[in-house]
């Protein structure tokens, strides 16, 4: 790591417009899945999870991992969820009851997924294109690496659970 703790003016050009890259792209997505599938960013990353899972199901803590939400935050957004229909709460043997994805749910991640990969690919993996795509692959897994391994010794959060 440098010892410098200021960017020089290509990495500061290089980050900010990483910044705007992720924001406008998040940004642009969302609009549509919103306006074309009624579905927030938030009940698509959930809808993935519970849809790719083996049984269409989750523990809560197993959606908080997978999405680094917070608890209050998971919560009430499955609350929300639910009186949509697009997911429901089940006992289990444990203390927390399992997430599952309801037939409204399954439906609804099937109608929009073809689109929203559909507009991944034109305004990210098109533009990227193969060979800069798997550096930044890489690049993106060497990163969430790095900081795995800075919050496992040098801050490790209170609660990861």
């Amino acid at each position: 790591m440098s010892k410098e703790p200021w960017l020089d003016d290509d990495e500061q050009k290089a980050w900010r417009s990483y910044l705007l890259m992720t924001r406008t792209l998040e940004t642009h997505l969302e609009r549509h899945l919103q306006r074309d599938f009624g579905l927030s960013k938030s009940d698509f990353e959930i809808l993935v999870n519970l849809s790719e899972s083996e049984s269409g199901r989750m523990r809560a803590f197993e959606l908080s991992r997978s999405t680094q939400w917070e608890k209050s935050r998971l919560s009430h957004h499955l609350t929300r969820m639910e009186k949509r229909g697009l997911i429901r709460k089940e006992a289990c043997e444990s203390r927390y009851p399992e997430i599952a994805i309801t037939e409204e749910g399954m439906a609804a991640i099937k109608a929009c997924a073809p689109a929203h990969a559909a507009r991944v690919r034109e305004f990210f993996v098109d533009v990227f294109g193969p060979d800069r795509m798997s550096v930044l692959g890489e690049v993106s897994d060497e990163v969430v690496a790095t900081i795995g391994k800075h919050c496992d010794t040098d801050c490790p959060l209170e609660d990861r659970s």
